[in-house]
């Protein structure tokens, strides 16, 4: 029943978060637009293409080791990056590439009740960064960007248990619109 009831959640969440991703890129921006999605091709990129946008994707190379590959010759309205800097050893590098004067991106807080995220069977599938929102922000200024706007959001169990009730009242995501900085000569 347990497993079920973590499939089912899992779900849900997945539902939630991506519904709510899609509301808040809309808030700003409508497609038709042109997306650079920082990663390979996934659920949420096709999401976003079932609701109109057109995106497309990196290619798949390990980001820290060649972060200049987020350049892309087509046209792009604004870049997305959801749920993948916390993968990197160095975000910073990735950040200070991306084309264009427009992001969008997501990542998980770091809860204090819970050890980052690590999938022991995929090395791929785990987190080196979880941040907390102060630190993510000020990654965002090092790198160029200037924060636009942000909103938390919290992820909502279905199994009960006594972390289940800390995350009804911890927020899990970070999600952060930005503009590139304008230098000044």
């Amino acid at each position: 029943m347990i497993g079920f009831l973590r499939k089912k959640e899992a779900e849900l969440s997945k539902k939630r978060r991506f519904k709510r991703t899609l509301e808040f890129v809309n808030a700003s921006i409508q497609p038709p637009c042109n997306l650079l999605d920082i990663g390979t091709p996934n659920a949420l990129s096709e999401y976003f293409k079932q609701n109109g946008y057109e995106v497309q994707n990196t290619i798949e190379k390990d980001l820290d080791l060649y972060p200049e590959i987020v350049h892309n010759d087509a046209e792009i309205d604004a870049v997305t990056a959801f749920e993948i800097l916390e993968h990197l050893v160095n975000p910073m590098g990735v950040l200070k590439e991306i084309p264009g004067n427009h992001l969008f991106v997501s990542v998980p807080l770091r809860l204090w009740f819970s050890k980052a995220y690590r999938n022991p069977n995929n090395r791929w599938d785990q987190h080196y960064h979880e941040f907390e929102d102060w630190q993510f922000d000020w990654l965002l200024e090092k790198s160029g960007w200037e924060i636009v706007r942000s909103e938390k959001w919290k992820s909502l169990p279905l199994i009960p248990g006594f972390r289940p009730i800390l995350r009804c009242f911890t927020p899990r995501f970070y999600v952060v619109e930005a503009r590139k900085r304008s230098v000044s000569s």
